[in-house]
């Protein structure tokens, strides 16, 4: 038995956490709970995370909600070529994990939703188109980001670019023509070809 459980199931957020978890080679039990079910309201599970969202973790009695605080703390507690090696670095890898928060996540998610999730008499495609549009003064900010260098932080994939790629992972299901950004559009292929974000 772990003594790491990762709430929440593959198809959500928490998708980051699973994916950080395979990658440091993690031993860890999973707890399914659906975004759309009540147990993410159940009174044991709001002990956990009191939002009643997920993903959230219990690290042998940690218990901490909020998937990119989870994954730069997984990151940093175990080390190894994911954890950046600078305080710098490590600056810039929190910069990142927020700017896909603030910046791309929202219209990413209106964009998915109106595109590929939703039943089709329920899109709405000026909201989707709306989104799209918000979301390339971001992307131009990333492929130039990424335009002299394969990874975020340099040339090792790193928590910045499992962070940044979970979120645009949404993207590649949404159907969004990244050809305009081809520096991203490679950097995110090479993030999700990667053995982890597979598993």
């Amino acid at each position: 038995m772990s003594g790491l459980k990762i709430y929440g199931v593959p198809q959500s957020r928490a998708f980051r956490t699973y994916w950080m978890a395979e990658e440091l080679g993690l031993d860890y039990d999973s707890e399914p709970i659906h975004f759309a079910s009540d147990d993410r309201k159940s009174d044991s599970y709001l002990k956990i995370n009191p939002n009643g969202r997920i993903p959230a973790i219990d690290d042998n009695g940690l218990q901490l909600f909020e998937s990119m605080a989870i994954n730069l703390y997984l990151a940093r507690k175990h080390g190894g070529d994911l954890q950046p090696k600078t305080l710098e670095d490590e600056a810039r890898a929190t910069q990142w994990s927020f700017w896909a928060m603030t910046e791309v996540e929202k219209p990413l998610l209106t964009a998915l939703f109106n595109l590929a999730i939703l039943p089709e008499d329920q899109r709405d495609a000026t909201a989707a188109d709306k989104a799209i549009t918000e979301l390339q003064a971001p992307l131009a900010v990333l492929d130039k980001a990424l335009a002299s260098s394969e990874y975020l932080l340099g040339g090792g994939f790193t928590v910045a670019d499992l962070n940044v790629a979970s979120v645009l992972s949404w993207a590649r299901m949404a159907k969004i023509d990244l050809s305009n950004f081809s520096s991203v559009d490679a950097w995110l292929g090479r993030c999700l070809s990667r053995p982890a974000a597979q598993r």
